[in-house]
């Protein structure tokens, strides 16, 4: 049996978000330490540089659609794939904060313009039996980044010193435009672009699915958008202090060594591998709604086991759970989006929901980082992720199935 091209798509946005987000945003846990003493960066400056790269991922979100709709998504993936990667590599060359401040917020803008359209993609090539798996697929790119940089990172260092962090950013700058180049050889647009039919459609001939009816819905809520926004701002807010923070904490406040921090922190990113396809397979069989309150559940659980300072068995847990959990509520996300809006307006409408998710983003590293100075430690900052992502289980309660929408 041939495998249909959709599963093409989504092992090669496996590769995209291994580089745009995994690289480009999530190996900065791991570099912190290193940079902070090469830079002299405070708790503070470690949020902001964090905060900016998030900024320009909100800018690029406004642009996303925008871009998309005139070259297409395969074009913008790459176009975001090539600025992620070239930005990366001038970071490893940075000399002050202000640059690296610059350079990351260039990173986020890429990431942005590779990972919107990327999402939208899953809509066109993949029906709602289908979508969860699919999405969960690609999510599990951003594991596999973090389990290269848990590892990669401390050697580099071990073997390069104080400045190894450089080499690092070089590297994975570089890996990412040889992703960029695969990007742009493997994506297409829409299955018509290959004379197929969406998977999960094998029984239908390909002038069945126009562009109105099931694949162009225009009876949804706007106001349920909203709603998935802030349930999506809650999970950008929270998860981001943790992927940022957690690697810092363990070194600075619980003695743990740099290699054997990284050590726990690619057993995150081996976690996350299963993370997306999981819960987007759970939420395909129990619903969205079903699927994000019991990821939320487990997210506060994480956060508040690592907030109480507990021994450090609980704080293996925690990263058992987060790394088990994360990448759900984007898997989910997408799929969800799909569902309301249908393929035709999911790129815009998943750009929509990120503008929420971005201002989390934004505010969760800033004030995790300006509390850690204040109060010396990251416990309050974990604290206020427990009680955010508590708030979000109620608030997904409450979120109406697509067709109320």
């Amino acid at each position: 049996m041939n495998l249909h091209y959709g599963w093409i798509i989504s092992f090669t946005g496996t590769a995209v978000l291994f580089s745009c987000l995994g690289l480009g945003r999530f190996s900065l846990g791991m570099l912190l330490p290193s940079m902070a003493v090469s830079l002299d960066l405070n708790y503070s400056q470690m949020g902001l540089i964090g905060t900016g790269n998030f900024v320009g991922y909100m800018i690029s979100v406004i642009l996303a659609g925008i871009v998309a709709k005139a070259i297409g998504a395969r074009w913008t993936i790459t176009i975001g794939l090539v600025l992620v990667g070239g930005s990366m590599v001038l970071i490893g060359r940075a000399t002050a904060y202000g640059e690296v401040m610059a350079l990351y917020v260039a990173t986020g803008i890429g990431s942005g313009l590779a990972n919107v359209p990327l999402m939208g993609l899953i809509s066109h090539w993949f029906l709602k039996c289908t979508r969860g798996r699919a999405a969960g697929t690609m999510l599990s790119g951003n594991g596999l980044a973090i389990v290269l940089s848990g590892v990669f990172v401390p050697w580099v260092n071990a073997v390069r010193g104080a400045e190894g962090w450089r080499t690092s950013w070089l590297a994975m700058g570089l890996l990412s435009i040889v992703i960029a180049a695969i990007a742009a050889l493997l994506l297409r647009n829409e299955p018509k672009d290959k004379g197929l039919t969406p998977i999960g459609s094998a029984n239908q001939p390909s002038n069945s699915f126009p562009d109105t009816g099931i694949q162009k819905k225009k009876d949804f809520n706007k106001w349920t958008l909203v709603h998935l926004g802030c349930i999506y701002a809650l999970f950008g807010a929270t998860y981001v202090v943790y992927a940022t923070f957690i690697v810092t904490a363990m070194v600075s406040e619980r003695g743990f060594g740099e290699n054997t921090a990284g050590i726990f922190w690619a057993v995150v990113g081996g976690l996350s591998i299963f993370s997306g396809p999981l819960f987007g397979w759970l939420s395909d069989r129990l619903g969205r709604k079903m699927g994000m309150m019991l990821v939320y559940t487990l997210f506060t659980i994480s956060f508040a086991l690592v907030g109480a300072n507990l021994p450090n068995p609980f704080l293996y847990a925690s990263i058992g759970i987060f790394g088990l959990a994360v990448w759900s509520i984007p898997t989910i996300m997408s799929a969800a989006v799909g569902d309301y809006t249908g393929p035709f307006r999911a790129v815009k409408a998943f750009g929509f929901i990120t503008l929420f998710f971005g201002v989390g983003q934004i505010t969760g590293p800033a004030v995790a980082g300006f509390t850690a100075d204040i109060t010396g430690s990251f416990s309050m900052a974990f604290w206020l992720c427990a009680i955010l992502t508590g708030s979000a289980v109620v608030l997904t309660y409450f979120l109406r199935p697509p067709s109320e929408s």
